[in-house]
């Protein structure tokens, strides 16, 4: 057995300089493999009892053959990519960083939303064409006279919402948890009055509760004017449908920064649907969030390491 070793399967990370200075405050060391499928996973990791993760999948099998393994922490909210019920069947702990880029992605969906409702980046290649018409933006409303739809009233959800707030407009909130508290300048409603009343939607939802929540038949229930914004989950959004429903006019515009396959595949029909705007799962991203990251997700893995409890462990066995 590795004790002292943090395993990394998999980073993308141009360095590791927080992970080291983690490892050197808890007389701890890494090893960093790059780790792409399952039999990567299972040659590599013998012996490794915490395991820092990004991207690669652990599953059932992998679990099985990794009979030392006890913890994982994921670089990131999102653990989809880990089977948590394996995970508990096979006692192991699984984590993740749940608060490392709350502004950052609240932030990205706010600055998606201001550009398609100014009609930003439409009225930038108009000019750049030589035109110089301000009525080609037509037509334009102000903030306190639309109704802001936020799906999902976690940390990024209500970060996004306290944005919109100053605005004055009308803030319904929809949340699958149904325990969870929603700020009191938010108006709690059902899906199906969000999308029927929402001039902007904004989704903020994990995968594991949402997948396919927006769909054609939903789309089709939206305003034509209204605007639907990605900055969670590639699948909550069915991107297919997601480009009929621009070219058919169905809703006015979409910001997307997280799609099902990453990067898109050449046959997606996104980059050329009428009025969208993509960015490549940038949101989480500022230098001091990509920092946090790295230390919360190394400092996770030294705890477990050093005896010390778990800040936040997704599964209970």
């Amino acid at each position: 057995m590795h004790h002292k070793v943090i395993a990394v399967s998999d980073c993308d990370h141009l360095y590791m300089t927080e992970e080291q200075q983690v490892c050197d405050r808890y007389g701890l060391s890494y090893v960093l493999f790059q780790c792409k499928t399952e039999d990567d996973l299972i040659q590599s990791l013998q012996g490794y009892e915490a395991v820092v993760n990004q991207y690669a999948p652990f599953t059932e099998r992998v679990f099985a053959a990794l009979p030392e393994l006890k913890m994982i922490v994921r670089y990131g909210v999102g653990v989809n990519n880990i089977d948590l019920e394996a995970a508990s069947r096979h006692h192991v702990a699984v984590c993740n960083v749940p608060d490392y880029g709350v502004q950052e992605v609240a932030s990205h969906a706010f600055a998606l939303m201001m550009a398609l409702t100014r009609k930003i980046v439409r009225m930038d290649a108009s000019v750049k064409a030589g035109e110089w018409e301000y009525a080609r933006s037509i037509p334009i409303r102000r903030y306190s006279e639309m109704t802001f739809g936020v799906v999902g009233l976690g940390r990024i959800g209500t970060c996004f919402a306290e944005m919109l707030r100053p605005f004055g407009g009308r803030i319904l909130g929809y949340e699958i948890n149904s325990r969870r508290n929603v700020p009191d300048f938010v108006e709690r409603t059902d899906f199906e009055t969000l999308v029927r009343e929402s001039d902007v939607i904004s989704l903020h939802c994990n995968l594991e509760t949402s997948r396919n929540l927006f769909h054609l038949d939903v789309m089709r229930h939206m305003k034509p004017e209204a605007v639907l914004i990605n900055v969670s989950r590639g699948g909550i959004v069915n991107e297919y449908d997601l480009a009929v429903a621009l070219n058919d006019g169905l809703i006015a515009g979409a910001g997307i920064d997280v799609t099902c396959h990453e990067p898109l595949e050449p046959e997606s029909l996104l980059p050329s649907a009428r009025n969208i705007i993509l960015t490549p799962h940038m949101a989480w991203y500022s230098e001091e969030a990509s920092s946090s990251l790295k230390t919360k997700t190394a400092e996770e893995a030294a705890r477990f390491l050093t005896g010390m409890p778990l800040v936040n462990q997704l599964n209970q066995f």
